[in-house]
């Protein structure tokens, strides 16, 4: 099993697909699936029976995965973004 090169409470920036751009925080790793659950990306909507532990029942969110490749640590991903904006600046 491969182990991921992001892990529990890192900021990553979403590289691509529908959230590209967008910060948050790593709420768990699962490395065997070589996926990660991040704080506000990925959220969805889920409609929910009345139980006892949910009386009401009805809609709520939740954060869903996504794969891991996808994620980039924040602190690298700045770095990249000055190196290439100084690479543009020189030519």
């Amino acid at each position: 099993m491969k182990s991921l090169h992001v892990k529990k409470d890192d900021v990553v920036v979403v590289l691509w697909g529908e959230e590209r751009g967008k910060v948050g925080k790593v709420l768990s790793a699962l490395p065997g699936k070589q996926r990660v659950l991040v704080e506000g990306i990925n959220v969805v909507s889920k409609a929910v029976r009345k139980s006892e532990q949910k009386p009401k029942g009805g809609i709520i969110t939740k954060e869903l995965s996504i794969p891991a490749g996808k994620v980039m640590l924040q602190e690298r991903y700045e770095a990249r973004k000055k190196k290439r904006a100084g690479v543009t600046a020189a030519q």
